[in-house]
């Protein structure tokens, strides 16, 4: 079984690109193939583009796919292609770490990723940080979204391999360390969500078949109508106290919800989070209509 490394780059840094290349080229299992797509060299193709790209360009029916940024264990290759042995038409899911340097990136991971104590068997969905699929599923589910600016494009193409009935075997030892955590300030961080959440907005998943209604459109649906709720309390409150008394209730519950996630530093990402995801999901909606109507 031959296996190939697919990685797309945007603006990323050589030395990071070149620790990737030397933690691939020391794996207990040696990649047959390594193609690194840099979308500056295609007319600055999205990250979409990029990754369809590599996948056309390998020559191997099996493809691995990480990140720059992300520095893959030593046996992360061999752990994440183990399943192909015995079925080729397979999407196997890779995990992460994120290591940190300060309380604040901490909370961040809580927000940006999933923790290992949050992993599910069951419903963990892939990410491109860490996931083993052949060609011929890839060529099934048409492969990735082009038309998906620069995220969400992952999130996408595994909707579609499970919407298509493609089998998904969770591997949580197949480990990848997402290095970009702790490396990431307050603005990088916010910057994150909004990306996330414009890329959700693009991708237009609602009723996810793994995460049915927990999809992320639908838990961001549910922001606006906290804060629509509160609104209408604030309002309601001028005429009827009582509204203010709940509102102030809900706020404290809110809080103290967000405190036990991450801390004091929870309570202020659960709060910028929820104004910038809103905004970048608006976003990603109206660019989403936009790119049909052109």
């Amino acid at each position: 079984m031959k296996v190939s490394v697919c990685i797309t780059t945007f603006n990323e840094k050589e030395e990071d690109i070149n620790k990737l290349l030397s933690a691939l080229n020391n794996q207990t299992l040696k990649p047959d193939g390594i193609i690194v797509i840099d979308a500056k060299d295609y007319k600055n193709c999205s990250i979409a583009q990029g990754r369809n790209i590599s996948v056309k360009k390998a020559k191997n029916e099996i493809i691995a796919m990480t990140d720059v940024g992300c520095i893959p264990n030593k046996d992360w290759l061999e752990k994440i292609t183990k399943p192909f042995v015995e079925n080729k038409n397979v999407l196997v899911a890779g995990f992460y770490t994120m290591p940190y340097k300060n309380a604040m990136q901490k909370a961040a991971a809580a927000f940006l990723g999933v923790l290992p104590d949050k992993f599910d068997n069951i419903k963990f969905l892939p990410s491109a940080r860490s996931v083993a699929f052949s060609k011929s599923v890839w060529k099934k589910v048409g492969g990735f979204n082009e038309r998906l600016e620069k995220g969400g494009e992952d999130s996408e193409f595994f909707y579609k391999c499970v919407k298509d009935g493609v089998k998904i075997i969770r591997i949580k030892e197949a480990r990848v360390v997402w290095e970009e955590i702790g490396k990431l300030n307050f603005r990088g961080i916010v910057k994150k969500f909004y990306v996330y959440a414009k890329g959700d907005g693009e991708a237009g998943i609602w009723f996810h078949p793994t995460k049915q209604l927990s999809s992320h459109n639908i838990k961001i649906s549910l922001i606006f109508v906290r804060y629509i709720i509160a609104l209408l309390l604030l309002i309601i409150g001028f005429n009827s106290p009582l509204a203010h008394w709940v509102l102030l209730v809900l706020v404290i519950i809110y809080l103290l919800y967000s405190y036990s996630k991450a801390g004091l530093w929870g309570i202020v990402f659960q709060l910028t989070s929820d104004i910038t995801v809103m905004i970048g999901f608006v976003s990603g909606i109206m660019g989403k209509w936009i790119s049909k109507r052109g």
